[in-house]
């Protein structure tokens, strides 16, 4: 009885010593459009003096929104950081009310996280309609099997860019991309095609015409070929369209995201969320 006492009192005494666990903060504040936007306001006022406007690289720091280290980080580590700063180096701790650096935290990984993730305000089912209608997006690119084929497939839109880089899409212009660069040709007989370049090399060039048609040339059939140098994507979407119908527009393709899923007896098909 005294051996079983004695053990319990060396429990009990190790129990008190013992290193209480450490508490991750919480976010209280939630991830909303609100909470983002006030965190853009935050970091611009507290932390350009380093970093650059918007998340930008700065003169004495790395950019936080083109940065995927930064990605990685959870909500705590990002708080931690800003909160204590990092020893050893030019990141200091700002001193700044918790609530203001969760605001900075969810802006930092709201510019970063895919546009699928993000609480994106306005009326997605609108915005379908803008995409089919006003916006003439689907006379050239694709939703779910619905749509253009000369500009790219747009299912998985909101799992490949960023919200920011989405926005940007629709109105600064955007670098050609292979596969979708706009080219015209004249053959040796006369007839002028126009439409994308699919493929080309040296000696052959596959053109996508405007009316989904495949054409495939030597290039020595050809008498005549001009590249353009620029996208046909427009970029004026914010002007073209009221805000509210722009805002809409960006909702709905920020949900555009396709999972792939099994179906047992049938192999893998794709779902839109």
């Amino acid at each position: 009885m005294i051996r079983s006492i004695g053990i319990s009192l060396l429990l009990a005494g190790v129990g008190c010593f013992a290193p209480a666990q450490t508490v991750s903060p919480k976010n209280p504040l939630g991830t909303g459009p609100e909470v983002v936007a006030a965190g853009h306001v935050t970091f611009n006022r507290t932390c350009t003096a380093c970093h650059g406007m918007d998340g930008a690289e700065g003169e004495r720091a790395p950019a936080l929104v083109g940065d995927r280290r930064f990605f990685r980080l959870s909500e705590n580590a990002l708080f931690d950081t800003i909160k204590n700063g990092i020893p050893g180096t030019a990141m200091p701790a700002l001193g700044l009310p918790d609530d203001d650096i969760w605001r900075i935290v969810v802006f930092i990984r709201a510019m970063r996280a895919s546009a699928s993730d993000v609480d994106v305000p306005g009326n997605a089912q609108q915005g379908a309609a803008v995409f089919s209608g006003k916006g003439g997006c689907a006379k050239c690119h694709m939703v779910l099997g619905h749509g253009g084929i000369i500009g790219p497939d747009l299912s998985n839109i909101g799992a490949q860019m960023t919200l920011q880089h989405l926005r940007e899409s629709l109105i600064q212009a955007r670098p050609l991309q292979n596969g979708f660069r706009p080219v015209k040709v004249v053959t040796r007989s006369g007839e002028t095609v126009e439409g994308i370049a699919k493929n080309e090399d040296r000696f052959s060039i596959q053109i996508l015409d405007f009316h989904g048609k495949l054409h495939l040339y030597d290039k020595s059939e050809l008498r005549q070929i001009d590249h353009e140098t620029t996208s046909l994507m427009p970029h004026n979407y914010d002007k073209v369209l009221t805000p509210d119908e722009y805002q809409d527009l960006v909702a709905m393709l920020a949900h555009q995201v396709t999972v792939k899923v099994r179906v047992k007896g049938e192999g893998e098909g794709e779902v839109g969320r």
